[in-house]
């Protein structure tokens, strides 16, 4: 259901509490109590059969008993009463309902999903079971048993763990650190990480959002609403687990390299989130973005009266990827004119131990007025010489004078050692982030440079794949029909071959032999060059042919292959005697002496489906274990990101006398083995290791895949659910031709669509902007284009109208469902000189043909009511119009047939 009557749960007109109770030592008791010392001014009733009173509020004995209908109930009773309970909540109209009991069970016929089918059938949402509760400090309401109920302020938590929320409000109370909302989600049977993600999102008294979570359940909608929430504001997330034991007997080095945490930080990194590891590192995010917002560059200036506290935290700073700022020479001359002649006279600003509060402030004030440094961190060490708490107090008096002259203000940041609580409390009043270490300082900074580094990410105008990358789909399709008409799950050497030919991906020829004789036979093709070659044992029941020694390299005669063919044969047959051996393959040796040994391959994790792993390659890849991994999709400014994040990266950029590998070319393979992926959905495995990378490009030496033949049957969209974020669809190209006879193209909207959009709302007059977007614009900036091409192809979907001749875009029609699949919003927009041709009709028709397949039910958008134009346009679709509740503003709706099968 989305964010349907979140709302309503935080902010509630009325709350009844099933289990109240006078006892110090029950829930219900707890719960109607902290209500009423939260200072919560809605109506508060007590059920329970038991007592007339509670708390000194008269007490019901049932819901049916109430005279209105609750927004809000709260039920703390056990288990086997919660299904009957939540039954009559419904029945009576209320909206939503935190059920606190544990023991409930799980799956079904369970009474968690017993209970759960009686809340859909109303629109009644669920928070829990087995949860703290809900704490809405903005109306002082505490519905949990948390001991108190923390200041108002920017942050929200979403917490599977009742324990750790509560953990949290009583740091909060402590540095004063205020949260809009706070949910403990529980078993999440209903209200999900996803749909408060969604909800925070919105809502404007949030300005960051922090999550505590041990497990996703589902997984493409928790990526969509944390893609679609990281590009509005920060999402903190700290996930725990990180070191479940895994991937302990996998198939293949990537299934065992990639590890379900290391997972989850791909799949974190893919949707914008900042990941923390620990609430030390959630309580300093949450501290610094609560006082500070993002802010543009990385050039940190440091102030601090003690040299050795400056030198660690540049040494952090570094460490932690920021930069120190350069000191222009007017800023150094007015440093000169206000600091004792010992000063640093260089960045961090070391303005001696006997600084003074005068000296802090005169020095903060130059470093403000100097427009290359994006942020201050003013540090202190307490001496005996001056006052740590007036110098604090200067400090904050000289931000309240900061120069109007900047271009935007100078984020200052406090680092006080041993900072105690007067002090702590200053910089908490005047919206200072402040830190008791030097560390701990410099990491918040960092933070919310993440943060800001991350949303540039994610609004890249990237090509969704190389213009090179043409794949022969139709090669590659008839290698796994006939593997998975065999009954195979593996596919050999030369079927591997044939599949990574089919998608460009260069590979070493391979030639099968069965018997000894067959491999000096294949080899003479190879030895006839003056090469040399390599036999491999061929087992289908051998996984790593290592395991029994069962590779042979550098032979260079057709003797020596065929003794090496014959012993490796033996070998297997004596060692793994239940093995199926069908021979051996023989390939030349590939002689590139100076080329980086890489892995690069696919897994299928059972929560985020597919993830490509690039790495350190070799027989010894897991005892290195220098890898990265991302989910699929995979473009070519991901690819290199990838890359990145490895050690290896650093020995393909080339040292000494050995050049650079094709960095490039590396990439590329990477994306091509992603779109081998997307295209193939069968494939459940992939291994190219070695993968060969030099100054002339790359080589896939050794090559394994796996396949799921039951795949092959499902439809492209039951295919395409495995991946948490959604491929590009291609499914949806579609070739038009308008009345007129003007042929376009239909596809949905790309990353690299982002020139061609804003050329095409240079064709739509002001007036079009006006009643397309509700406002009038003049220009539209980069970010929103921007934003507008960066889809999920889930929830967020758009289908461009392209002309084929000048690949202009000619109009947009767009899809913007809820998380629960059942609600969506459409917008259209038609370049002003290409109206009244049957483009409108053509996208909106492939629009609503989306919308059917996915199984939305509503479709809705708003439209001013001026607009006849459009309206008559919406009921010649087949929309029905209704008043909106906003004045000037027409509801259009369109309910869809329910979805067959």
């Amino acid at each position: 259901m989305g964010t349907y009557r979140l709302d309503v749960l935080f902010n509630p007109a009325s709350i009844a509490v099933v289990g109240a109770s006078d006892k110090l030592d029950s829930i219900g008791g707890v719960v109607i109590r902290k209500l009423i010392e939260g200072g919560f001014q809605g109506k508060i009733t007590p059920i329970n059969p038991k007592y007339s009173t509670v708390s000194g509020l008269t007490c019901l004995a049932n819901l049916g008993r109430s005279d209105t209908a609750h927004d809000l109930a709260v039920i703390a009773t056990p288990a086997q009463s919660v299904p009957g309970l939540v039954a009559e909540a419904a029945t009576t109209g209320c909206k939503t309902a935190i059920v606190l009991t544990a023991g409930l069970g799980q799956g079904a016929g369970s009474l968690a999903d017993n209970l759960l089918t009686t809340a859909r059938a109303a629109g009644l949402r669920l928070v829990g079971p087995n949860c703290l509760g809900v704490l809405s400090p903005a109306v002082n309401m505490n519905a949990s048993f948390a001991t108190r109920l923390p200041p108002a302020g920017s942050l929200a938590l979403v917490s599977q763990s009742g324990a750790i929320a509560a953990g949290i409000v009583e740091w909060a109370q402590q540095r004063r650190v205020g949260f809009s909302g706070i949910i403990s989600l529980g078993e999440a049977i209903d209200i999900d990480f996803a749909d408060c993600l969604d909800y925070f999102a919105e809502d404007r008294a949030t300005r960051a959002i922090l999550l505590y979570a041990e497990s996703i359940r589902n997984a493409r909608k928790f990526m969509s609403a944390a893609r679609r929430a990281a590009r509005i504001k920060p999402v903190i997330v700290l996930k725990a687990g990180r070191h479940a034991e895994g991937a302990k007997a996998a198939a293949t080095h990537t299934g065992a390299l990639a590890g379900s945490d290391a997972v989850y930080d791909a799949a974190l990194q893919r949707a914008g989130c900042i990941r923390v590891l620990d609430l030390d590192e959630l309580f300093r995010a949450a501290e610094v973005f609560a006082a500070q917002a993002s802010f543009p560059g990385d050039r940190i200036a440091i102030l601090t009266n003690g040299g050795g506290l400056g030198v660690l935290a540049v040494d952090r700073l570094i460490d932690l990827g920021g930069n120190l700022a350069r000191l222009s020479r007017q800023t150094l001359e007015a440093l000169d004119a206000v600091l004792p002649p010992t000063w640093s006279r260089a960045n961090p600003v070391d303005i001696i131990g006997d600084a003074t509060p005068d000296r802090y402030a005169k020095a903060l004030a130059c470093l403000m007025n100097d427009n290359d440094c994006d942020a201050i961190l003013v540090m202190n060490c307490p001496t005996g010489v001056s006052s740590s708490r007036e110098a604090a107090v200067a400090v904050i008096d000289a931000i309240k004078l900061m120069p109007d002259r900047r271009r935007k203000p100078v984020p200052v940041f406090a680092c006080w050692l041993g900072m105690p609580d007067d002090q702590r409390k200053l910089f908490g009043d005047a919206g200072i982030a402040c830190s008791s270490t030097e560390a701990e300082a410099v990491a918040g900074i960092m933070d919310l440079v993440r943060d800001r580094r991350q949303r540039e990410r994610l609004s890249q105008a990237t090509p969704m794949l190389p213009a090179s990358i043409v794949p022969d789909r139709t090669a590659a399709a008839a290698v796994i029909r006939r593997v998975g008409a065999e009954g195979r799950t593996w596919l050999s050497p030369m079927e591997v071959s044939t599949l990574l030919t089919a998608y460009g991906i260069a590979a070493t020829p391979v030639v099968q032999a069965s018997n000894p004789a067959g491999a000096a036979k294949a080899a003479q093709q190879f030895l006839e060059t003056g090469g040399a070659c390599a036999v491999k044992l061929l087992s289908p029941d051998i996984t790593h042919k290592s395991d029994v020694d069962g590779v042979r390299l550098n032979l260079s005669s057709a003797k020596a292959v065929r003794a090496a063919a014959a012993d490796i044969i033996q070998r297997a047959k004596r060692l793994r005697p239940e093995a199926r051996i069908d021979g051996v393959t023989v390939q030349p040796m590939i002689v590139r002496p100076k080329a980086r040994e890489l892995i690069a391959g696919v897994a299928v994790d059972p929560t985020f489906g597919p993830v490509i792993l690039f790495g350190h390659g070799g027989t010894a890849v897991e005892v290195i274990n220098d890898k990265a991994l991302s989910l699929l999709p995979l473009n070519i400014a991901q690819a290199h990101e990838l890359i990145a994040r490895t050690r290896i990266n650093r020995l393909m950029k080339g040292y000494r006398n050995v050049p650079a590998a094709d960095a490039a070319a590396v990439a590329e393979t990477l994306v091509r083995l992603s779109r081998l992926v997307e295209d193939i959905p069968e494939i459940v495995a992939l291994d190219l290791n070695p993968l060969l990378a030099d100054e002339t490009g790359v080589m896939a030496v050794d090559a394994r895949i796996e396949i799921d033949p039951a795949l092959a049957s499902r439809g492209v969209r039951e295919r395409n659910a495995r991946f948490s974020v959604r491929p590009y669809p291609r499914e949806l190209e579609d070739t038009v031709h308008l009345p007129g006879g003007v042929e376009l193209f239909i596809r949905p909207l790309r990353p690299d669509d982002e020139a061609a959009l804003a050329d095409m709302l240079e064709h739509v007059t002001p007036d079009d902007i006006r009643l397309r977007f509700f406002t009038a614009r003049t220009t539209m900036d980069r970010a929103l284009i921007a934003l507008l091409t960066q889809l999920d192809y889930a929830r967020d979907m758009a289908l461009v109208a392209i002309r084929p001749e000048d690949n202009a875009i000619l109009g947009v029609s767009r899809l913007m469902g809820d998380t629960n699949g059942k609600n969506a919003e459409y917008a259209i927009l038609i370049r002003s000189d290409q109206q009244h041709e049957g483009l409108g009709t053509e996208l909106m028709r492939h629009l609503l043909l989306f919308a059917a397949a996915e199984g939305y039910h509503r479709i809705y958008g708003s439209v001013l009511s001026e607009n006849q134009k459009m309206l008559q346009f919406c009921k010649s679709m087949g929309f029905e119009l209704k008043q909106s509740l906003e004045p000037g503003v027409t509801l259009t709706e369109l309910m869809l047939p329910a979805k067959q099968g």
